[in-house]
């Protein structure tokens, strides 16, 4: 096994305490498997939660903090975190303005913060909730009913986090939220499997020469296997699944996302096809991310996720954020 690790049963928690080491700034809880601003509750402000199971970092504990994320709940690897870790979350950055739930749409993810926020509700924390389901590649999979939720998931953290962070009421930061989740699509690829610590090896076969396309981010199965493209002939296809459902009437955002194995000097060569592709297509970019930011482990690989904005929403998304894994403007 080829893993900077001690042993598979500690791997979150041994991170969680890095985590805690590198950034005082937040409070990691690393028995109950919490982080939050260490701030928190902010007076005044709604408090936005989310999370997921660990793998997919920075995504989600590397997005809390101003201008973002107030909570973050890492599960196990791959796997959905517990009604209680939500339930301490929503207490813990409650300031009496509500909470805001930001869920990927995953089986698992979405029964366990229903649960836990039947659970808060009956403690009195108001409750709102965005469903994140921005995967174009298929309709159902093996950890979804319904689209999944990928690349969207950071600009509805970013966006409603802003408008959090300007004291707008809960239902306007779910709303938009809302707003952003229904402006974003996505489409990824897979150019090697991921392995997870307990496994110790990948996870799906994908033979040398080949890639998946519409790969989803614990390795479910994509729309077609073929030989392996080309960064220009795989930005066609990836862009054109996206703008095929998407349909932008106005800019977007444009984020090349990658799935923690490819580098940047890969990435940055396949943004200029990005970027090329929408051009050719007549699509405004008003703002682009280019980065790993909602990963698989080591899989190699890419995702583009395109957000048609309005004014506001671009303001929202230029407003300041510090975070461990996103920051400007302060």
């Amino acid at each position: 096994m080829r893993m900077l690790i001690n042993v598979p049963e500690t791997v979150v928690a041994d991170a969680l305490r890095g985590m805690a080491a590198a950034h005082p700034e937040l409070a990691v809880d690393v028995a109950n498997r919490v982080i939050v601003r260490r701030d928190a509750p902010v007076a005044g402000k709604v408090g936005l939660v989310s999370g997921g199971g660990s793998g997919h970092e920075p995504l989600h504990g590397g997005f809390v903090g101003p201008g973002m994320l107030d909570g973050a709940c890492p599960g196990e690897v791959f796997t959905s975190p517990v009604p209680d870790q939500m339930v301490r979350a929503a207490a813990a950055v409650d300031s009496g303005e509500g909470v805001l739930f930001i869920v990927k749409n995953y089986t698992g993810d979405v029964l366990n913060f229903d649960m836990a926020a039947e659970l808060a509700e009956d403690e009195g924390v108001r409750l709102g909730k965005v469903l994140v389901n921005d995967d174009v590649a298929v309709t159902d999979s093996l950890y979804t009913a319904g689209r999944r939720g990928t690349g969207a998931t950071l600009f509805v953290e970013k966006i409603a986090g802003a408008a959090a962070e300007e004291r707008a009421p809960l239902e306007r930061v779910e709303a938009i939220g809302r707003q952003v989740n229904e402006s974003s699509r996505s489409f990824g690829v897979a150019l090697s499997a991921c392995s997870t610590p307990s496994k110790g090896g990948p996870t799906f076969d994908l033979p040398s020469g080949e890639l998946e396309l519409g790969i989803g981010i614990h390795g479910e199965p994509g729309r077609e296997r073929r030989p392996m493209m080309t960064s220009r002939e795989i930005a066609d296809f990836a862009v054109d699944a996206v703008l095929e459902d998407l349909r932008p009437s106005g800019p977007v955002i444009a984020l090349v996302n990658g799935m923690g194995a490819t580098p940047l000097l890969e990435l940055y060569g396949f943004n200029a096809e990005v970027q090329r592709v929408l051009a050719e297509r007549d699509v405004a970019v008003a703002r682009t991310l280019v980065g790993n930011y909602v990963t698989s482990l080591d899989m190699a690989g890419t995702s583009v996720t395109l957000c048609q904005v309005d004014e506001e929403l671009l303001r929202l998304w230029d407003a300041p954020v510090q975070t461990p894994a996103l920051r400007w403007g302060r």
